[in-house]
């Protein structure tokens, strides 16, 4: 029996443009990753794809069951997912003052933030004593040269002496995202965090929107609102020695409030063409919605809740 954790990043301190860099991890014991790993596999298999899932690249509704069934599935298990985000501009400042590079920066951070998302994963959890924990990162080479895994490990087993946790840090290894399922779902739930954040949402691009899309039809379903927001964590490191507590909900409110007024211009639009002219084929429909071929999902979501079958009647069959 044995605990597993997993890692990854979004953005990083020393990335050009980027405000915030954001640090997730995602555990569980061995036998709950297996069943949530063999489930996966079989959503997969049912819709005839093996592609991994990655927020980022999620940008064609042609894949919006497979998201949709997975993230379902996903909020609906007993999970916990801790983020830390980092302002990136009092890192800088931080590092300026201390005359250190932004590498030499990560490299410090490097030792505390997974330590801490860790320990906030696993410390309200109930381990039977001297339990193996083993951790795994998604695989980049700058981890090598920065030494996170041992780094990670030190850490881990000073702090559960410390705390008197009685768990043992196993091993920290790399792992290559195509390779592990849970590591695909700690990317794709910090990108879906990343997005409601910095919102993405309000961005005019095909690709903001399919993602919107996927957003509000899994949050929408059954109690995964509330199931979201009690089971993923938000802390802020603002340069202080305290993480300041960030409530998901209001971010969630605030994409909730823009999609549905969005969703109300584009139903009401496609309502007027389906009165006008109720004979056209779906394609016709969509050319005059001014839809890519990208988003025909988003269109049958729309044409689906104006005859009364439900947005995700599609996606739940």
């Amino acid at each position: 029996m044995s605990f597993h954790l997993y890692f990854d990043e979004a953005n990083k301190i020393d990335q050009p443009g980027k405000a915030f860099s954001y640090y997730g991890a995602y555990g569980g014991m061995d036998t709950t990753m297996a069943n949530i790993t063999k489930a996966i596999r079989d959503i997969y298999t049912s819709l005839n794809t093996q592609s991994e899932l990655h927020f980022t690249e999620y940008n064609h509704d042609q894949y919006l069951k497979k998201y949709f069934k997975v993230l379902n599935y996903v909020i609906n298990q007993n999970i916990n997912i801790n983020i830390i985000i980092v302002n990136n501009q009092n890192a800088h400042s931080i590092a300026q003052q201390m005359n250190l590079t932004m590498l030499e920066l990560r490299g410090l951070l490097y030792i505390k933030i997974p330590e801490r998302l860790f320990y906030g994963v696993t410390r309200h959890l109930n381990l039977p004593n001297n339990i193996d924990v083993k951790i795994r990162v998604d695989r980049n080479d700058e981890y090598k040269v920065l030494r996170l895994y041992s780094k990670i490990k030190e850490q881990m087993n000073a702090h559960s002496v410390y705390r008197n946790r009685r768990y043992t840090i196993e091993s920290v290894r790399s792992q290559k995202s195509h390779e592990s399922i849970p590591l695909q779902i700690i990317d794709t739930f910090m990108g879906i965090i990343v997005f409601l954040m910095e919102q993405g949402y309000t961005e005019n691009s095909d690709a903001s929107m399919i993602k919107s899309d996927l957003i509000y039809r899994f949050l929408s379903e059954g109690q995964n609102t509330e199931r979201f927001q009690d089971q993923i964590k938000l802390f802020q490191w603002d340069g202080s020695d305290m993480l300041s507590d960030l409530p998901v909900s209001n971010y969630i409110s605030r994409f909730m409030v823009h999609k549905t007024q969005f969703d109300i211009k584009e139903i009401t639009k496609l309502n007027s063409l389906l009165i006008r002219d109720p004979d056209r084929t779906t394609r016709e429909y969509r050319e005059l919605m001014g839809y890519p071929n990208t988003r025909l999902r988003m269109m049958l979501g729309y044409k689906d809740e104006i005859e009364g079958r439900g947005r995700n009647s599609f996606l739940l069959a």
